[in-house]
């Protein structure tokens, strides 16, 4: 009779078992799904533009105007170093051999500016320079201790990168002096900088640059954003920077 009680009472422990025995209890699942997590970072961008198609524009549209400015951006970059320091600090690469010549030109290329202008272009192999012509008209000036007539007076400047040219004549008379300037390659690199001697298409070509150097830094800032600090670092560094730019330029006109 016992042991038919025993037996009773500990028949609801034992239980069935399961059919396939890697088969785990399921885990209870919450009433409540838990929405996906928001992406991190990005903090000037709204919550529309941190998924899909934007971030997608963005990097692209870093990457590839950092690959169009590479070239361009060391060659400006070297060369604005060289400008930076042209009075101040000076770096002592840049330099220009200068001569000085007098020419005969032929009485046909003497009729007006321009005429001598061509001549000058022929006679030393400058055809594709940029040219710069000033004409001072006669007039009178004080010599000795009365007035004479001053003649008409022409300069004519050709210039490309390596190499100016100018020329100073006097009407009637027969010669014309030249003085020339010779750039090493250091200040043929500042010159490419400057646009000097450059045609409009090299003008153009450095306005791209220009464009995307604005790209890189607005994509970059926004980019930055998902890696590092937040707003108030940022608002920091891009203040601090500003003003101590303005600071500096404020500080140079109050001087000058």
């Amino acid at each position: 009779m016992m042991s038919t009680v025993q037996s009773a009472a500990r028949a609801p422990e034992t239980h069935a078992a399961p059919s396939n025995p890697r088969q785990q209890p399921a885990a209870p699942q919450s009433a409540v799904s838990q929405p996906p997590a928001e992406p991190r970072g990005y903090l000037f961008l709204s919550q529309s533009m941190k998924r899909g198609r934007f971030l997608v524009w963005l990097r692209r549209a870093h990457a590839w105007m950092g690959l169009w400015g590479a070239a361009l951006g060391l060659l400006f970059g070297v060369s604005g170093i060289l400008l930076n320091h042209r009075n101040e600090m000076k770096i002592p690469l840049a330099k220009q051999h200068e001569s000085r010549q007098t020419l005969t030109p032929p009485v046909s290329s003497l009729e007006s500016p321009e005429t001598l202008e061509a001549w000058l272009r022929t006679e030393l192999k400058l055809s594709h320079a940029k040219s710069r012509i000033q004409k001072k008209p006669a007039a009178p000036t004080p010599w000795g201790g009365g007035r004479i007539e001053q003649p008409e007076n022409w300069r004519v400047m050709l210039i490309t990168p390596n190499r100016s040219i100018t020329a100073e004549y006097w009407k009637g008379d027969a010669e014309a002096h030249i003085e020339q300037k010779e750039a090493n390659a250091w200040a043929t690199l500042a010159n490419f900088h400057k646009g000097s001697g450059m045609s409009n298409v090299w003008i153009l070509l450095t306005d791209t640059l220009a464009g995307a150097l604005l790209v890189l830094a607005i994509t970059g800032t926004l980019l930055w954003s998902r890696l590092h600090g937040p707003r108030l670092l940022a608002a920091g560094l891009i203040g601090t920077t500003l003003t101590t730019a303005l600071v500096l330029m404020l500080t140079t006109l109050s001087l000058s």
